[in-house]
């Protein structure tokens, strides 16, 4: 982390130049981005952005002008809000409606979250930050352990030191290291051969098109034999309550969902989370969202997403 620097403005509240303000107020977009992959909640993300902020603001100016870097200064404190937030996740999941997914982001949002201003771009990273956001990659971080999931993101995605990162999780840099080791692993080993965006598209495509005929031999050449289908209502909408195993089951489910259809509902091809995928909108409200992931010629997960909490994005532009 590199010293942010600290051009004059006036200071809230204090009626004197705020020699912090710019690179505080910079910092955000940042500090989003990092937030959103660690909690898997764009909503969630700018709770704690703006609880690090109020943390700011509560210091003396003294206090303030004493930080050396108010950039590392935020992630830090940000970091620790996230492993408390991710902390405390599996008790509330406990309580959640059905399969939780992660947060899906419209092609306008996810444009601004894959490509923060300002993010170190190193060749030798071991993930770009366009593949950190794609939901296969999110639902993949949701299975480690907060500690994991921090030191991999911080360090394999945003390029922070290990020294920064054991700041963050109050452990040495030498275990911090082998917590994103661990979850390098666990990347590796969910994450198949790249397939082509532009192959990927025309999957997407042919199944909606399979859908729409009710073409049930189409879906299944589709779907892998395997595959599955997870969908997450939130208790906020009807939906499947269990994952659906097997590329049949699933083609059946799908032309189940065509036979209801109704007159005013349309399929859509949609960038979601920077990867091809679907909406369903009603009277033109986007009421779910579709992510695939592809690999190879078969569709092996289907993500749904109805809980309209997580769709505010997708009806607000």
């Amino acid at each position: 982390m590199t010293t942010q620097s600290r051009t004059t403005q006036s200071r809230p509240g204090h009626g004197r130049p705020d020699p912090g303000l710019d690179a505080i107020t910079s910092e955000r977009g940042q500090l989003i981005n990092i937030a959103y992959r660690l909690l898997g909640s764009l909503a969630e993300a700018e709770d704690a952005v703006q609880e690090t902020y109020a943390r700011w603001y509560a210091m003396s100016p003294q206090q303030q002008d004493a930080i050396r870097s108010p950039g590392a200064w935020l992630t830090t404190v940000a970091g620790r809000i996230c492993l408390n937030l991710l902390g405390s996740a599996r008790a509330r999941r406990e309580t959640y409606v059905g399969e939780w997914i992660p947060e899906p982001l419209p092609e306008h949002t996810e444009r601004s979250i894959g490509r923060p201003g300002g993010a170190t771009a190193d060749p030798a990273d071991r993930v770009t930050l366009d593949e950190s956001v794609n939901l296969a990659f999110l639902v993949v971080l949701d299975s480690m352990t907060p500690a994991e999931r921090v030191a991999f993101i911080l360090h394999d995605v945003f390029c922070h030191s290990f020294a920064e990162v054991a700041e963050i999780v109050g452990r040495t840099p030498a275990a911090c290291r082998q917590l994103a080791s661990s979850a390098r692993r666990r990347i590796r080993a969910s994450q198949p051969s790249a397939t082509p965006a532009a192959h990927r598209a025309g999957i997407v495509r042919d199944f909606k098109q399979a859908w729409e005929a009710k073409d049930i031999d189409a879906l299944i050449g589709l779907l892998d034999p395997d595959a599955t289908a997870i969908a997450d209502g939130g208790g906020l909408a009807v939906t499947f309550p269990h994952p659906i195993e097997g590329g049949e089951r699933i083609a059946h489910a799908w032309i189940e969902i065509a036979r209801r259809r109704t007159g005013t509902m349309t399929f859509l091809e949609r960038t979601v989370n920077g990867q091809p995928g679907l909406v369903a909108q009603q009277d033109g409200v986007t009421v779910t969202v579709y992510a695939f992931d592809v690999a190879g010629d078969r569709i092996r997960r289907i993500w749904v997403v109805r809980n309209p909490e997580k769709l505010r994005r997708w009806t607000t532009g």
